[in-house]
């Protein structure tokens, strides 16, 4: 987070929660501002300017459009929020890309911008385009509060690593929520099982994936595999932790965000895949830009166009480099690939085969989402299809020993085999199981304090979307 996590974990969040449970309802929006502008202050003390003008701007046309019923107008006001934006997500976060691209085409040598991405932008700027897009279309009213319109664009759960909170979903809590013992103390839980992912899995795989990546030219074939299966673990775990820290957080507050991840290496096609992995995202897309495109319910040919574009779109949304695009667009191909030809095949193959379709296809989208640099992932991809390089060596079975345990450990967690054990244990009528759960919370909230004390390997990558 743009805390530390110590300080945030220890001081930042306990006098938050302290404060915002002391005062009146009517005060805890205010608090709950003040503290998220706090907590995007410290990284970032310049940007929390570019957070409320961005509220402003989509504020002010909520106002306009809830005062004007005529559909030029009201066009006009929607079209001016979108590209207010989307300019500033573009110049923010795309400037440099540009420039470079433009630099090699042209054999120019304008200097970069080298402006710092502010943290959250991609997310922020998504909710409160969404909020006016939803006013525009009458599916929500107007917020007449500025305040509560600017608790919920800067809302510190979720304000860096999503997920996308729409204003439609949290627009009735932000004025009537309930925050009682109950909603605390699974928000707390929940808020703990992300913390685990996040340092316990995702840090320690991507510790071994940071390893291989680093020195892949030494490295057999099947040992750059696991590499690539340590970073399609670390990513899921990093970010889906994040997410779940982020629902527990507004949980405790009284807020009830939307899942954001539902098991997605289950999967038994990419379709499937997709439905799973960062909804927010995906829902977003599809509602503000495949179905206003015109969806499925046009001809074949512009249907595999919308299919194409919104592909294109996630892939450039998610950095400004050609590797995202060009997963982006992999996975927009698949997708019209399994739409148009393959799904009748898929469906009569057995749930293994189709299990491990999903993944082979899985991993080599995160083969091309790993390396921003082109020239690296051809090489990397190089050595591992065995081209010129050993298949298998000592190196794997010696860094496969050393993980063995957290990649099993990361399998299961990945899979509803873990929700059922916890489902399980809360079935029981015994008090023994509960002392078990909470034990080993505390054990794992030990451990994980340790390592972060430790100053170990936590990177976040979501920061750089």
């Amino acid at each position: 987070m743009v805390f530390s996590s110590i300080p945030f974990i220890f001081f930042f969040l306990p006098l938050f929660l302290i404060i915002y449970y002391l005062v009146p309802f009517k005060v805890k929006n205010i608090i709950l501002l003040i503290f998220s502008l706090i907590f995007y202050a410290w990284g970032e003390p310049i940007y929390i300017l570019l957070m409320i003008f961005s509220s402003i701007v989509d504020y002010i046309n909520g106002q306009l459009l809830k005062r004007t019923e005529k559909k030029g107008k009201r066009k006009l006001i929607l079209i001016e929020s979108i590209i207010v934006n989307l300019l500033l997500l573009s110049f923010f976060k795309y400037s440099d890309f540009l420039i470079e691209n433009i630099n090699h085409l042209f054999k120019l040598s304008i200097h970069l911008l080298n402006l710092p991405l502010p943290i959250g932008i991609s997310f922020f700027t998504f909710q409160t385009m969404s909020y006016t897009i939803d006013v525009y279309r009458k599916e929500v009213k107007p917020e007449d509060n500025f305040f509560n319109f600017m608790a919920y664009v800067s809302m510190f759960p979720q304000l860096i690593a999503g997920p996308i909170v729409r204003y439609e979903t949290i627009h009735n809590e932000l004025k009537e929520r309930e925050i009682s013992f109950n909603n605390f103390t699974s928000g707390f839980i929940r808020f703990l099982e992300g913390l685990f992912k996040k340092v316990l899995i995702a840090n320690t795989l991507g510790a071994l994936f940071l390893e291989i990546s680093t020195n892949y030219e030494i490295y057999s074939s099947m040992t750059l595999i696991l590499g690539i299966i340590a970073f399609a673990f670390q990513i899921y775990f990093d970010f889906s932790g994040y997410s779940d820290m982020a629902i527990g957080i507004g949980k405790m507050l009284g807020f009830n965000y939307l899942e954001n991840f539902n098991y997605p290496y289950i999967s038994k096609s990419i379709t499937e895949f997709w439905r799973r992995w960062h909804i927010s995202l995906s829902s977003f897309f599809k509602d503000y830009v495949y179905i206003p495109l015109g969806g499925s319910r046009c001809s074949k040919l512009k249907n595999m166009r919308n299919i194409l574009i919104v592909w294109f779109l996630t892939g450039l949304w998610h950095g400004a480099s050609w590797n995202f695009i060009l997963w982006g667009l992999y996975f927009g191909v698949i997708l019209l690939i399994e739409k148009f030809i393959l799904k009748k095949y898929l469906e009569k193959l057995p749930n293994f085969a189709k299990h491990l379709y999903s993944i082979i296809l899985i991993l080599i989208g995160w083969l091309i989402f790993a390396f921003d640099d082109i020239n690296i992932l051809a090489s990397f991809t190089t050595k591992l299809l065995g081209i010129n390089t050993n298949f298998i060596a000592n190196d794997f079975f010696f860094l496969f020993k050393n993980y063995a345990i957290i990649l099993v450990v990361a399998t299961i967690f990945s899979t509803p085999f873990s929700q059922k054990i916890k489902d399980f244990v809360t079935r029981q009528k015994k008090g023994v199981y509960y002392v078990i759960m909470f034990m080993s919370y505390v054990l794992l909230f030990i451990v994980t304090i340790s390592l972060l004390v430790s100053d170990t390997y936590n990177p976040f990558l979501y920061f750089r979307f």
